[in-house]
């Protein structure tokens, strides 16, 4: 089975210029963990988490680093949650999404596609076709076709 035989059409996704308000808005709405952010040319150029959300709003310790000539000290957050939540709101979805995207084309086999999802321990994969977004395929779409036949 080929990937543009399973894989989801309407896709969920933000464009590039879109602050990180619009990517929770619609996760929110459509009940999602994430999705590509895309092009005007629907171009798949990021795609943005909930694991990407958490990273951010998450507190980060001070971090110190020691090498032989001198000591690093990065300095975590002082702000409180709340106000890193809010600051999160406007911030542009380019500004925390993950920019190296694993993507899948539209004529992949299945078997393929579970080895994908299972070794790099993701939800989902985009579909391209000629480098444009044309769907998206998750973990559950993998079982469910994979399945359906043999239940």
């Amino acid at each position: 089975m080929k990937a543009h035989e399973f894989m989801i059409r309407q896709v969920y996704k933000v464009k590039e210029a879109d602050t990180v308000r619009t990517f929770i808005e619609r996760c929110i709405q459509f009940r999602i963990s994430g999705m590509p952010v895309v092009n005007d040319r629907n171009e798949i150029v990021a795609y943005l988490s909930d694991g990407d959300i958490m990273r951010y709003i998450g507190r980060h310790e001070d971090l110190i680093v020691d090498s032989f000539f001198q000591i690093n000290v990065f300095v975590g957050d002082n702000e409180e949650f709340e106000e890193r939540t809010r600051r999160l709101l406007d911030l542009n979805v380019m500004a925390i999404a993950k920019k190296k995207v694993i993507t899948v084309p539209w004529d992949e086999d299945i078997e393929r596609i579970a080895t994908i999802l299972g070794k790099k321990q993701i939800k989902k994969v985009p579909v391209e076709r000629n480098r444009v977004l044309v769907g998206i395929i998750s973990r559950g779409d993998v079982i469910r076709h994979s399945f359906k036949t043999l239940l």
